[in-house]
């Protein structure tokens, strides 16, 4: 929805509706957030009516409860309706899904969904398909079932990632701990009301019940420059935060989390014992982007500093707040804080913290090199119980796989782990299991999880067509045969090393290409932008080569640059090879193909 300024300011139940900081009037959006009585409305009158479909205010609150609409582009006809249905996305901090939970998910989907589960790039799943008439008992089971949508999607935070292995060494169990504190911190306080009151009759056993020192830290939400001034939202006040938030936690050296495309980054130190210390702190990363506005960019985070671990949660909603008050709420493409950070700088920012976090924080502690960890294949947890991670190429779940994992949780009482990179971890398995588990999943579809196809092992792409309103051409439904593409031509010139790549079907970054050392965005009907020198480890930005490459000249096209990767001794990754070799040469290789 693209805003568009209105005249002049008005009054709410938590009073008056501030101009912008630039002294425009409140934009259209924003003013709809603020009227909305902590996102009730219009949301609670349009789910009375018969209409297939939300109206575009209804749609906008709706995605602080966890959901899109969208239509089928597979379905649309001229001259008929179009065939509405909502999307729905779990909060789920850390990617985990008890048992109960995922069968409760499960049956939704088969029983008013498209019958798939689909694990996103941020840990969580997503039901697609859900007609209106049945969004109130889809969701209404999922919090019955200890499971949340809210705040899933919308102007606010989003699932906080953290490494999904269930290990318990080391600081795992502590960014584990981390990540959920942070996220029931960031949990909206009024909105939560309004989210019990529409999908569960406002039944109160549902609240999020806050450990201590997130009640702690919540206190200091209603006091000094991160009070919002709005007493029912003491942290996001009513019209919440310029655009989405993204907060990531991991330990030194796992860099599974993609660390450095996130708003906030931790790094969770802990002492010999797994007691946590204190946390790296990285700013200003996002992947969002929009074709042909050079205003818009993909960018990594910068260092901010280390702080003491009981600071931490402090620290996190005071930077919340300071995106609050500074981010750009004319301009939604421009709202992000990589935005803010990136036009006043880390000096500004670091100045401007201080009025919101009093504590010190000091210079980086030393991280080992970070890598992009999956935890495919069997691993052992503690004495007698292990994990196993299995491949989901595009995350998505169907047909007899679907059937078959449901069987094994329900089985042996599996809890699920999703990653960042769309796979899913069993988690809990007894030694006395493992046999069992090996040779039902090897029924499924999964005999060698340890070892997916090369090039897939870390590929990721975003659902795209067709029920993504923003996507321009196709990514999950293609990524399958873009890669066995890839394979036989990586194979014919005797490539074995792996490369990391990652395809979209629009420029808004949902799968981090990015990142990637062959991204693909979608730029039109069957045409990508190429973008080229991402690393492994996800450590330094792709950039742009080709603006629209038609998908059917994919060899061709990168035929000259991998011939010459490989003729150097491919000893670095061709990330490594495309930044060291040169951006004029990499693009007279490209179009010497053309």
């Amino acid at each position: 929805m693209t805003a568009s300024v209105t005249a002049g300011p008005f009054t709410t139940d938590s009073g008056p509706l501030p101009s912008l900081a630039s002294g425009a009037p409140a934009t259209k959006f924003e003013q709809l957030k603020a009227n909305s009585d902590h996102l009730r409305e219009p949301l609670v009158t349009e789910l009375a009516n018969s209409l297939p479909n939300f109206t575009e205010g209804a749609v906008q609150i709706l995605k602080f409860h966890g959901s899109y609409q969208q239509d089928n582009r597979d379905h649309r006809q001229k001259g008929k309706d179009k065939d509405w249905q909502m999307m729905l996305r779990l909060r789920s901090p850390g990617g985990r899904i008890p048992a109960a939970l995922f069968l409760a998910l499960d049956e939704l989907a088969d029983r008013f969904g498209n019958g798939t589960l689909r694990a996103t790039t941020r840990q969580a799943f997503q039901l697609h398909g859900i007609r209106k008439e049945n969004l109130r008992e889809v969701i209404g089971t999922i919090v019955r079932s200890l499971g949340s949508t809210l705040a899933a999607c919308g102007d606010i935070n989003r699932n906080v990632m953290a490494p999904a292995a269930p290990f318990v060494k080391g600081a795992y169990p502590a960014a584990r701990e981390l990540a959920e504190a942070i996220a029931d911190l960031l949990s909206p306080q009024a909105a939560e009301g309004a989210y019990l009151d529409l999908w569960v009759d406002g039944d109160l056993r549902y609240r999020i019940k806050p450990q201590a020192a997130v009640r702690k830290a919540r206190t200091l939400q209603s006091e000094g420059a991160v009070a919002s001034g709005d007493s029912r939202e003491p942290l996001y006040g009513s019209t919440y935060l310029p655009r989405k938030f993204k907060v990531a936690v991991t330990v030194p050296g796992d860099n599974s989390v993609d660390l450095l495309t996130q708003d906030i980054g931790l790094v969770q130190f802990a002492d010999p014992n797994g007691r946590p210390q204190g946390c790296n702190v990285y700013v200003g990363g996002g992947m969002g982007r929009t074709h042909n506005k050079d205003e818009t960019f993909a960018r990594t985070a910068d260092p901010l500093g280390y702080v003491a671990q009981e600071h931490v949660l402090e620290l996190v909603q005071a930077i919340v707040a300071l995106q609050r008050d500074h981010g750009d709420r004319e301009q939604r493409r421009h709202a992000r804080m990589k935005y803010l950070i990136h036009e006043r700088g880390m000096a500004w920012f670091r100045q401007e913290l201080q009025r919101y976090f009093p504590h010190p924080i000091k210079a980086l502690r030393q991280e080992p090199t970070r890598r992009l960890e999956d935890y495919l294949g069997w691993h052992r947890i503690a004495a007698g119980k292990w994990f196993v991670g299995l491949p989901l190429l595009c995350g998505r779940l169907s047909g007899p796989q679907k059937q078959g994992l449901r069987h094994l949780v329900e089985t042996y009482q599996l809890e699920i782990r999703l990653t960042p990179n769309q796979d899913l971890l069993l988690c809990n398995i007894a030694t006395s299991q493992r046999s069992s588990l090996v040779r039902e999943l090897e029924a499924i579809g999964f005999a060698t999880p340890e070892a997916p196809p090369l090039l897939a092992r870390h590929a990721i792409a975003c659902p795209a067509l067709p029920l993504c309103g923003l996507a321009v051409t196709e990514a999950e439904r293609i990524l399958p045969s873009v890669l066995d593409r890839l394979d036989a031509q990586f194979t014919r010139l005797g490539i074995s090393k792996p490369v990391l790549v990652r395809m979209t079907g629009c420029p808004n970054g949902c799968a981090r290409p990015y990142m990637a050392e062959i991204g693909l965005v979608g730029s039109g009907v069957d045409q990508y932008q190429l973008w080229l020198g991402g690393t492994p480890n996800l450590s330094r930005l792709a950039e742009p080569y080709l603006e629209k490459m038609p998908l059917e000249a994919l060899e061709r096209t990168l035929e000259p640059l991998l011939l010459a990767w490989h003729q150097a001794g491919g000893r670095r990754s061709l990330g490594a090879f495309v930044a060291t070799t040169g951006r004029d040469a990499v693009e007279q290789m490209l179009t010497a193909a053309a």
